[in-house]
């Protein structure tokens, strides 16, 4: 009797709170994580890359942002094939989220850094994407007296190119997408998804997905090939330099065509798919999936409810959904 009560009275408050599920729900023993808290950072450097992260004078001719291709109103990508570089004209890769990036492994489609502010320094170089050099960028910064004031308050050797990266990457690990459905399903909230939803979930673990979409981020913690059952560029088609992956990198042939593989957190927002672009929906990305990574062929029933436990992927950003 006193257990029952006691249930009771968890369940109420928890309602009250606005949970939705017993302040004594345990979190599931699930191979996949709940995303952790925005972590606490300096709040001067965080507003300061805030600020960056919007400065179009990063780039060579003061007309891309980091923002530019990584709207943060549109799943943190920009929802279109190639991104535009500061010339005009498209990027070889489709720009993936900022969103939990912090969370990767590695950076970039081909992981050739490890860490965010590794990745800002290529991208302002970059003569595809920002064009610029960080002599140019330092230079242009400081001749701001709010940047000037700014960059004193954050870090004592005012502004630089190091302390330009720390700042951008400061704000980007902020850049967290948390309260999704599924993280709530996963805290103990059971109640949150539907019986489809949860079908769809045990069906991507009953397929193979999870042994690589994986870990806190769903992914983005591990390389894979392109093509595991079979030859996905040669059906494509119009092979180009950017489908080599790691390879370009490493001259193995082992990393022809390898990878990183990508977060599906937001994925149901964050279209089209792929390095390539090339799957304009999440449905056709999951056919794709299915056919050249893990050589299956499921029902139609099947592939629906994995995408209704994608859709259940989708965080929050600013408290309010993507």
């Amino acid at each position: 009797m006193i257990n029952v009560s006691n249930y009771r009275l968890g369940l109420l408050l928890a309602l009250c709170l606005g949970t939705g599920a017993p302040l004594s729900a345990a979190p599931l023993n699930e191979a996949l994580k709940p995303l952790p808290a925005v972590p606490t950072l300096d709040p001067a450097k965080v507003e300061l890359g805030r600020q960056l992260f919007n400065e179009p004078r990063l780039s060579v001719n003061n007309r891309l942002s980091c923002a530019s291709c990584h709207q943060l109103e549109t799943g943190g990508a920009d929802n279109q094939p190639f991104s535009i570089g500061f010339d005009g004209k498209p990027v070889e890769l489709n720009t993936p989220s900022v969103f939990n990036a912090s969370l990767n492994f590695k950076q970039f489609w081909n992981g050739r850094v490890d860490t965010l502010e590794a990745q800002v320094e290529q991208v302002v170089i970059s003569p595809a994407e920002m064009g610029s050099d960080w002599q140019t960028v330092v230079r242009n910064l400081a001749a701001l007296p709010a940047y000037q004031s700014a960059f004193k308050q954050a870090y004592p050797d005012g502004v630089s190119a190091a302390n330009v990266q720390n700042a951008l990457a400061t704000y980007e690990r902020t850049l967290l997408t948390p309260n999704s459905r599924f993280d709530q399903y996963l805290l103990g909230n059971t109640e949150i998804l539907t019986t489809r939803e949860k079908y769809g979930y045990q069906r991507f673990k009953d397929y193979g997905c999870i042994a690589c979409h994986q870990g806190v981020n769903i992914g983005g913690n591990m390389f894979q090939k392109f093509g595991v059952m079979g030859d996905y560029f040669k059906v494509r088609g119009n092979p180009l330099e950017s489908d080599l992956g790691r390879y370009l990198l490493t001259k193995d042939e082992e990393d022809r065509h390898v990878f990183k593989v990508p977060s599906l957190r937001n994925v149901a927002v964050t279209a089209p798919y792929f390095h390539d672009a090339s799957a304009k929906t999440l449905e056709e990305a999951v056919d794709v999936m299915f056919k050249y990574q893990l050589g299956r062929n499921p029902s139609q029933e099947d592939k629906d409810l994995i995408i209704q436990f994608l859709k259940t992927l989708t965080g929050e950003w600013a408290g309010k959904p993507l």
